[in-house]
């Protein structure tokens, strides 16, 4: 093999910017060590028994150290006239016997001071475009000639080094491919998830509403629902469940139920007839061993008079509604029994009755909350929501979701499932003004 003779630096060549180029698109620079890389120096050294080796960068202005074996405290020198430079303009190994000898090699920084570097031999690190991003160089303090094994050797740890940066390339990319598709991912699972629910509650005389969507994995498209609309004779409808299954199926799902109860309400707004029609959809349309389901409780509520609202509900397989009385008293409105919407074949819904009177409240949630994991791992189950609204005392609709919002960030991790929220509460009556006397 040869040996390139030792010459001075010449001028830098046109194709530069297409090497510095190239060096950006690696993007290794000012990167933390890196223990691949340090292996490669330290069996560089070892195969030509020499005390120091380097992974070197050629920059713009500097020679950067991805890896350097036995330079304590040096990562980076100028570029200069010099070793590393002179190395990066030739494609072939490139040998200096005695540094002291040459005045090129003399101007480098590693040559006049510390460590005082005598034998230099580097090989270029290569792309198979042919652009050089830098060496890897073996230095020594005592002049030598290097063998054309180790010479051989040298070409072909440069080689591991170009095939470690393509690997870790093609590592960057495939993370920010990933990181893209999630984002595309998310961006599309909140569009869908938007035309899955109302875009904003209606106004209900006399009465206070308010609903939340809480999203446990951000690009997966749950089927939790609600709705609130209005019948005739001032009457309103409201409903809330939760699909089986996720993405695009439980999206379809979740569509079909949602508009499947708001036409059973205009046909009959009692609230079992509406389950029933909706269990009859979904048998209709998922029909042989493939069944979908969902459960949900469905309400009608019928403004009072005294200014309370007289609530009618049913439920199939849902976990019971919550009053909060004016006494700040949290009561289960309970419709245990229900069975599954579009699972049995002839399944039974339970209705109950309530009245939410002038400051009080009523919480419809899906399961992802109850079903959380506290930070002991125990479920927070019903109880557990109770004891929050017994401790926060919510009054109004808003108080009631900020409550349960902020148990669900508390709960952080714990909460693996989608929760929906929707919030009903009749406004206390005024204070009445105490009139000073004049």
């Amino acid at each position: 093999m040869t040996v390139s003779p030792v010459r001075t630096v010449p001028e830098a060549s046109a194709d530069e910017a297409a090497r510095l180029a190239a060096v950006r698109r690696y993007r290794i620079l000012d990167t933390p060590p890196d223990g691949a890389f340090d292996r490669i120096a330290a069996l560089a050294a070892r195969l030509f028994d020499a005390p120091m080796a380097t992974v070197s960068i050629v920059d713009t202005d500097r020679v950067w150290f991805k890896a350097a074996h036995g330079l304590q405290g040096v990562t980076e020198i100028d570029r200069g006239p010099g070793l590393c430079a002179s190395a990066i303009l030739r494609g072939e190994p490139y040998v200096v016997p005695d540094a002291g000898a040459d005045a090129g090699a003399f101007a480098d920084p590693l040559v006049r001071g510390e460590p005082g570097v005598r034998f230099y031999a580097a090989a270029p690190i290569t792309t198979a475009d042919g652009q050089r991003l830098g060496t890897v160089d073996v230095l020594d303090t005592r002049p030598r000639r290097p063998t054309e094994d180790q010479l051989q050797a040298l070409q072909d740890l440069a080689a591991l080094v170009m095939d470690e940066l393509e690997l870790r390339l093609s590592a960057m990319r495939t993370v920010a491919a990933e990181r893209e598709r999630r984002a595309e991912a998310e961006r599309l699972a909140r569009a869908l998830q938007r035309t899955l629910l109302p875009p904003a509650l209606p106004e209900v005389p006399g009465l206070h509403a308010a609903a939340a969507y809480h999203t446990a994995s951000p690009d997966e498209v749950g089927g939790d629902f609600y709705d609130l609309f209005p019948l005739n004779d001032g009457r309103w409808a409201f409903f809330l469940g939760d699909v089986c299954g996720k993405g695009a199926d439980a999206a379809a799902l979740t569509s079909l139920t949602r508009y499947t109860l708001r036409a059973a309400a205009i046909y009959d707004p009692d609230p079992c007839a509406a389950l029933a029609n909706l269990d009859a959809v979904l048998k209709g349309e998922y029909q042989g061993s493939d069944p979908r389901y969902c459960t949900a409780v469905f309400g009608v509520l019928r403004p009072l008079p005294d200014g309370s609202h007289a609530i009618t509900l049913a439920g199939g397989g849902h976990p019971s509604a919550l009053a909060v009385r004016g006494d700040g008293s949290v009561e289960p409105i309970s419709t245990m029994g229900g069975q599954l919407v579009g699972m049995l074949p002839d399944p039974q819904f339970v209705r109950t009755s309530t009245r939410l009177r002038p400051g009080e409240s009523l919480l419809l949630y899906t399961d992802g909350l109850t079903e959380a994991r506290t930070a002991g791992g125990t479920m927070l189950g019903e109880d557990g929501l109770t004891r929050r609204l017994t401790a926060t005392a919510p009054r109004t609709a808003h108080e009631l979701l900020d409550s349960v919002e902020g148990l669900l960030r508390q709960l952080g991790d714990g909460v693996s499932d989608d929760t929906a929220l929707l919030a009903l509460s009749v406004p206390p009556p005024p204070t009445p003004r105490i009139q000073e006397n004049r």
